[in-house]
């Protein structure tokens, strides 16, 4: 597909005012309290996956309103007798689940303790599946998940797992392998967003991934992009004609440059300039806020791109990870650099 979008460098620059709602902290605030007071103990199982070389285990935690969610936790073989490790907690694609472990080795590979977060309701539409129900209804919406709830923030379906999201950052925390100061965050187009979402609902990350993130800058996506998932919400405007306002003001509760902008850990994005799923500007629109209302004390965090010129959605796809471990080495020197006695 040719380049539709922005030039490189208006991108790169390319600030947007986003609509923001005044109670937007308080609204997270709340929801996230209700969801934190329900939640148990995550449990694991011990899973044998016929791999050797990590130890693989079937976990469920508590997400949003205390709902079961599943992920799987990898972690490099004998990680119990070892110090606890930094750790990767994933986000997946639109449609898709958590699959199966050995679909994802390379963060414990390296050395990493990993977690995969399976995403509420999705799982059935690439990959290996998922397993995590969403048991919560919603008034009348299109095939898909973007406008399930669309007509109030409370039931929109991205609450939900955005909240799923942040409790399962606490969970991963709460294990005995994990090192509750290194743990990152990183996904994937819809696990992008969610990666950015969780950055700008929890502190102490020492970096966000996301990966060509979907879930920025709602009002242009919709107007820009001809391609799903953006398209669902065009759908069901264009049967719900007098909805927009309403709609439009729930997804100003969970547009990832309002998240972006309250994020305090360094970033490093990617985004494909010929992307006609999630386009480069907004992409740019939310790393170009990143960490835009840090305290002046402390400074904005870095946010790092890396542009894929000639790339449609796919991005960097395997040529990216390398960029990633590299760039997460440093931050996780820098952040034991800052330890007293260091």
């Amino acid at each position: 597909m040719p380049r539709f979008d922005l030039s490189p460098a208006d991108l790169r620059v390319y600030r947007p005012e986003v609509a923001e709602p005044a109670d937007f902290d308080e609204f997270w605030r709340a929801t996230l309290a209700e969801s934190r007071a329900l939640a148990e103990v995550p449990r694991l199982t011990r899973v044998d996956a016929g791999l050797v070389t990590v130890e693989v285990y079937d976990v469920e935690f508590s997400g949003f309103g205390g709902d079961p969610v599943g992920g799987w936790f990898v972690v490099p073989a004998g990680a119990a007798a070892s110090a606890p490790l930094p750790a990767i907690v994933e986000f997946n694609g639109y449609g898709g689940g958590r699959g199966l472990p050995h679909e994802r080795l390379a963060w414990a590979s390296a050395g990493y303790a990993y977690f995969l977060m399976d995403t509420r309701g999705q799982g059935s539409v690439w990959g290996t599946g998922g397993t995590t129900p969403d048991p919560h209804g919603t008034g009348p919406s299109t095939p898909g998940f973007m406008t399930r709830g669309i007509l109030d923030p409370a039931t929109y379906y991205y609450r939900r797992v955005f909240t799923d999201a942040v409790l399962a950052i606490d969970a991963v925390r709460s294990l005995a392998q994990v090192d509750v100061d290194r743990v990152s965050v990183s996904g994937g187009s819809q696990g992008g967003g969610i990666a950015i979402a969780a950055a700008g609902l929890s502190e102490g990350l020492v970096g966000a991934m996301p990966e060509v993130p979907f879930l920025c800058h709602f009002e242009r996506a919709v107007g820009l992009t001809d391609r799903d998932p953006y398209q669902e919400i065009v759908r069901y405007l264009s049967v719900h004609r007098d909805a927009a306002a309403t709609a439009f003001e729930t997804l100003s509760y969970f547009d990832g440059v309002n998240f972006a902008a309250r994020a305090t850990a360094p970033a490093l994005f990617s985004v494909a300039l010929m992307d006609p799923v999630c386009p480069p500007s907004t992409v740019f629109a939310a790393r170009n806020r990143w960490g835009a209302d840090a305290a002046a004390d402390a400074g904005a965090p870095v946010a790092d791109i890396v542009e894929y010129a000639f790339n449609e959605h796919e991005g960097g796809a395997g040529a990216h990870w390398p960029r990633q471990a590299a760039w997460l080495a440093e931050r996780l020197a820098e952040r034991l650099a800052e330890r007293p006695g260091a």
